[in-house]
């Protein structure tokens, strides 16, 4: 079996070995094992100690999870140039079979030329981008996820383009007058309205959510992590891998919209298909809640409260150093940062001391750090008195201060 981390196959398994390594010292510390007897003493020491072998595994699993992400595109190049052209062929045979008894008509010429002129220009394009993702270039945002607005765009733009080139073929190879006016009425406002509105909302939506994401996340209303590589769910997903109601709606109303107008191009090849101006105002009102779940999904880390972490049987007293503190509030695991490594990138500021978050591991996953509370040790270096807690997330993004006091 492959592992050489070079090739798609012994990258991904290679990956795979790492994840199954993880968990298993995951697992074993989460039930009390391995865990040096000098330090069974100390449930401080202890946990630092568990902390930092996670976070060098975690740094392990990451590399691998690289390694993984940066043999992906060159096998996903050769897959989507493969489900192309089989979608070329597949035409052909489609256009052969309905052939017999009617025959071949210029009709059927033009769909396939169309078909192959696109064919290429998607091939080229997949040379020209072999690192990242070929003809899966252009709809990977930059946090390497699948967009599902420059995702929706680019179907319009190929389903137009399409539709163009089968009847400029259909007006080349006219045979006459009659013929060629008959071609050129098919590009009349009157009965591709509806379609070429239909590609300036999905080239529009994609706009301006490119720029409603770009300008929350420079003034940190929103926290994004990128993502290991692209996955098919993303167009229906959020960065944490939940179902999207509004990415999921605007995908497939437009997916229904754009079944329709191809299948209304197969009844009548002679013109753009008319596209009815109320399912226009459709993928409208499906772009707006698109764009509306956009400008109010995410939002900065907030801390509400922090309070000393108190073991059972301790006394009521003030926060001291080497007092373990909690800090509740919201938004410490951005989303897509579930995983050990991103987890391990979580700090605490207590005044001017940065506290790496220590990894507590349970069965399945971890206790600590959680998206609502984090428990940290008060080091020693921290003067008594009254200081400011921030919390730095793994997307880089800081928690306004709250202040506590300290006492010696």
């Amino acid at each position: 079996m492959c592992r050489c981390g070079r090739c798609p196959h012994g990258a991904r398994e290679g990956h795979r070995q790492a994840v199954a390594a993880f968990a298993a010292l995951r697992e074993d510390f989460a039930a009390g094992r391995g865990v040096p007897a000098g330090l069974a003493h100390s449930a401080g020491a202890a946990r630092q100690w568990v902390s930092d072998e996670l976070t060098l595994s975690a740094r392990v699993l990451a590399e691998c999870a690289a390694a993984e992400g940066a043999a992906w595109p060159a096998a996903v190049r050769r897959r989507t140039l493969t489900a192309v052209w089989t979608a070329v062929v597949a035409l052909l045979l489609g256009q052969a079979l309905t052939a017999i008894g009617t025959g071949w008509t210029l009709a059927r010429t033009a769909g396939l030329t169309a078909a192959v002129v696109l064919a290429l220009g998607v091939t080229a394009a997949a040379w020209r981008h072999p690192a990242h993702g070929g003809a899966l270039a252009p709809v990977i945002g930059e946090d390497r996820r699948l967009s599902t607005s420059r995702a929706v765009a680019a179907g319009w733009v190929l389903a137009v383009l399409y539709a163009v080139l089968l009847l400029a073929v259909q007006l080349a190879a006219a045979s006459g007058p009659h013929q060629r006016r008959r071609v050129l009425a098919g590009f009349e406002l009157a009965s591709s309205g509806g379609l070429l509105a239909l590609l300036a909302v999905g080239c529009g939506v994609a706009v301006l959510a490119y720029g409603l994401t770009a300008g929350r996340i420079r003034s940190g209303r929103v926290q994004k992590v990128p993502a290991g590589r692209p996955r098919a769910a993303d167009l229906l997903a959020d960065d944490a891998g939940r179902g999207s109601l509004t990415d999921a709606q605007y995908a497939l109303v437009n997916a229904a919209l754009l079944a329709l107008a191809l299948v209304r191009l197969a009844g009548n090849p002679g013109q753009l298909p008319a596209i009815p101006w109320g399912l226009v105002i459709l993928a409208a009102l499906s772009g707006v809640t698109y764009l509306a779940g956009k400008s109010v999904a995410g939002g900065r880390p907030v801390i509400l409260s922090v309070v000393r972490s108190r073991e059972v049987g301790d006394l009521a007293a003030p926060i001291r150093t080497g007092d373990d503190i909690e800090i509740r509030g919201t938004g410490f695991v951005p989303p897509g940062a579930g995983t050990p490594d991103r987890l391990a990138r979580t700090v605490v500021r207590i005044g001017a001391v940065h506290v790496p978050v220590p990894l507590v591991p349970v069965a399945g996953g971890f206790a600590n750090p959680t998206d609502g509370v984090l428990t940290v040790p008060v080091p020693v270096d921290v003067e008594p008195g009254t200081v400011e807690v921030r919390v730095i997330t793994a997307a880089g993004v800081e928690t306004a201060a709250y202040r506590i006091d300290v006492q010696d």
